[in-house]
């Protein structure tokens, strides 16, 4: 078992303030393979303190001496790219593969999109008016990462702060810390300035609360449910530091009957069940058109009940286990409501598959027939399941695609090139998937509504860390 306990801060791996050890357990087995220190108020003030007094100079590098650093990281982070996926696999359950191809790239291609974006970024233009804008870094920045893509959202925070020339302190998901600190173990060997970027493992309540208090802090970068999205809103708000969020979702899956059924249902549903069915922008309610609702059920039953669970250290396109007991638990409420409140069952159910009695592991499970206003379509389960609901025109797919207190992700499936547009447009959304048009490094990731604010990713992720300035000159005109 790995002894991680210390903390980074001001470029030195340093014992915690307390003793407070927590286990880290791989959610396949069980069983701790790390022990790592929750931090206290202490600790965050020790590396705020560090970032504020880094942030006196590199706040004032030039953005090539940035980009070089930047350029270092990636250089490494490719050469230790493998311990970053097999680090995710353990203590998240992503099966090798999806890793491999999934939560570890996030690493590579966050990273190139934000040194590409900085290339591009201006940061001084004269205006129209003659006057001259000049944008600049914020400051010491608080970032709290999930544990759900604990590397895709490191690099999403990470690299803007650092790119921008703001200095942080990240406290990572204590759920999932060791990729944080194998991070943070390449952003030294990169050559960052000491206490430009700190570390400090810990929960929400006590690590997470203190960040967002902190007066020393300007900017908070949050990604998380939105009940603790509020939360870091309302801890930040004395101090009228600015607040970037990315929350939940529940994002609507549109099915015409022109679509092409059978490859794009079954898409959506192995969509819906990728990453254990734990992502914020997953398709989890899949809207049919009525003309082909049966059909469409069918195809999902069957891509279901084709979907396997296994050994997240085995290579393949299985699906592997929540990430913990918590979570665990909380899928399983949801789908005995959905079982309770009378939506059809097609696949999976409650408990967990056979073969599988150890480890966090559920069953691939979809309901058909589900109203809107059921639980499991009202409320982000975070696990593999999938809402079908039928639906007559286009009007009423909207408004129950937009019936919804989040508006995160949307997609639409669909042969008419103009519906899809018309739709898209109508979609209260902050990203709308066409006929599976993927996300791509360096577009803006976020939402509407009470799926945040802000933008991650390219240059909308650069300009969330700039602070604008205007200089008015006598002779402007």
């Amino acid at each position: 078992m790995l002894d991680k306990r210390k903390f980074y801060i001001n470029g030195e791996w340093v014992e915690p303030a307390a003793q407070n050890d927590l286990y880290v357990l791989n959610p396949a087995t069980e069983k701790p393979i790390a022990v790592i220190s929750l931090g206290t108020a202490v600790d965050v003030d020790r590396a705020v303190a560090a970032a504020k007094r880094a942030f006196e100079t590199y706040g004032r590098t030039s953005l090539e001496e940035r980009l070089a650093l930047l350029e270092k990281l990636l250089a490494i982070y490719k050469r230790r790219y493998d311990e970053m996926a097999d680090t995710i696999t353990a203590e998240l359950g992503a099966p090798k593969t999806m890793s491999r191809e999934q939560q570890a790239d996030v690493g590579v291609g966050h990273l190139q999109g934000y040194i590409d974006a900085l290339k591009r970024l201006k940061l001084r233009e004269k205006l129209p008016n003659g006057d001259t804008l000049m944008r600049e870094p914020i400051g010491v920045c608080g970032l709290i990462t999930p544990w759900n893509w604990p590397a895709n959202q490191i690099a999403l925070k990470v690299v803007p702060a650092l790119a921008t020339g703001c200095t942080c302190v990240l406290k990572p998901s204590e759920f999932t810390p060791l990729n944080a600190m194998l991070y943070a173990e390449m952003i030294d060997e990169a050559g960052f300035p000491r206490g430009v970027f700190n570390l400090v493992n810990g929960d929400g309540l006590h690590a997470g609360a203190a960040l967002s208090k902190h007066k020393d802090i300007d900017m908070m970068s949050f990604t998380g449910s939105t009940r603790a999205g509020i939360a870091v809103s309302k801890d930040a708000a004395d101090t009228v530091k600015r607040v970037t969020l990315e929350l939940g979702g529940k994002s609507p899956n549109i099915v015409f009957a022109d679509a092409d059924l059978e490859e794009r249902v079954k898409a959506s549903v192995l969509e819906c069940f990728n990453n254990s069915g734990q992502s914020c922008d997953a398709p989890t309610r899949m809207l049919v058109e009525r003309s082909a609702y049966e059909d469409v059920v069918a195809i999902a039953r069957r891509a279901g009940r084709e979907a396997t669970v296994g050994d997240p250290t085995r290579e393949g396109a299985h699906i592997g286990p929540l990430v913990s007991h918590i979570q665990y638990e909380r899928v399983q409420a949801l789908i005995e409501a959905g079982v309770g409140e009378g939506a059809r069952l097609l696949v999976g159910g409650p408990g967990k598959p056979e073969g599988f009695e150890t480890g966090y592991f559920v069953k691939p499970t979809i309901f058909a027939d589900v109203d809107n206003a059921m639980r499991i379509a009202r409320e982000e389960v975070f696990g593999p399941v999938l809402a079908i609901m039928p639906f007559d025109t286009e009007e009423e797919a909207i408004a129950i695609a937009n019936d919804t207190s989040y508006g995160l992700a949307a997609y639409v499936q669909t042969g008419n090139p103009e519906r899809a547009e018309r739709v898209a447009a109508r979609l209260r959304a902050g990203m709308v998937h066409i006929n599976g048009g993927p996300h791509r490094y360096g577009s803006p990731f976020g939402g509407y509504k009470q799926s945040g604010n802000g933008r991650e990713g390219g240059t909308f992720g650069l300009e969330d860390f700039l602070e604008v300035k205007t200089v008015h000159l006598p002779d402007a005109a």
